[in-house]
């Protein structure tokens, strides 16, 4: 269809902007620093993300946000979600019901690979518009893109650095049945869904141990960016 058409043309665009970027920041042209913040459900990510846009200035882009955007009945990934699951997971007013698509997919890994083929190349082509955007209206700002699965993106190659957040097992789980009120067995689902922590630390430039309070956290990411009332770009690169 003429829809599906535009569709596939407005990825593809955005994937030789990626290829663009890629040329530009090994030519020197590309001032912009980008951070990929990655880690398992419950570590935390939100934390440091609060830590880098409040007292770093950071421009922050966050997946999901992205992917729930793009599940909207206007978005690129609706009709094939629609498509693979059925109309049982559509409300009614329309939208995805993402409870009831979460909990058929967190019960099946090929049902969850056939949703990321759906999705992913879709969230990571309206990342890289985003960041050119952000590049546009600011050359030498500092961008943190999140989510828990960076590693393999096609804009991974753009980051400057990629932090792993860290927590310990125990941690996640308190945090994951306070903040959502989740069960044991759906939370175990969701971590083995996910990378292990040896995949995370081997993909990652930096680890940050979320595991003890915000100060603590605030001071290893002092460690690799410097004071927040300097510029992130020049003190932490």
């Amino acid at each position: 269809t003429l829809l599906a058409s535009s569709a596939a043309s407005d990825v593809y665009k955005r994937q030789i902007l990626i290829l663009e970027a890629a040329g530009m920041k090994q030519n020197k042209e590309w001032k912009m620093k980008i951070i990929g913040i990655t880690g398992g459900v419950g570590s935390g990510k939100s934390e440091i993300l609060n830590i880098l846009e409040n007292e770093y200035g950071a421009r922050i882009i966050i997946a999901d946000l992205v992917a729930h955007k793009l599940m909207e009945p206007d978005g690129i990934s609706y009709k094939g979600i629609v498509k693979a699951f059925g109309k049982g997971i559509v409300k009614a007013d329309g939208f995805i019901d993402r409870e009831v698509l979460g909990s058929i997919v967190f019960c099946s890994e090929r049902k969850l690979k056939i949703l990321n083929e759906i999705t992913h190349k879709n969230v990571d082509a309206e990342i890289m518009r985003q960041i050119e955007e952000i590049r546009k209206e600011d050359p030498n700002a500092l961008v943190v893109c999140e989510a828990a699965l960076l590693v393999g993106a096609q804009y991974e190659s753009l980051f400057d650095q990629l932090w792993y957040i860290y927590t310990k097992e125990e941690i996640r789980f308190r945090r994951l049945k306070a903040s959502r009120g989740y069960s044991d067995r759906k939370i175990r689902q969701m971590m083995e869904s996910q990378k292990t922590e040896e995949e995370f630390k081997a993909a990652a430039t930096h680890v940050i141990d979320n595991s003890g309070d915000l100060e603590e956290t605030r001071r290893q990411i002092r460690e690799i960016l410097g004071d927040a009332a300097q510029s992130p770009a020049a003190s932490g690169f």
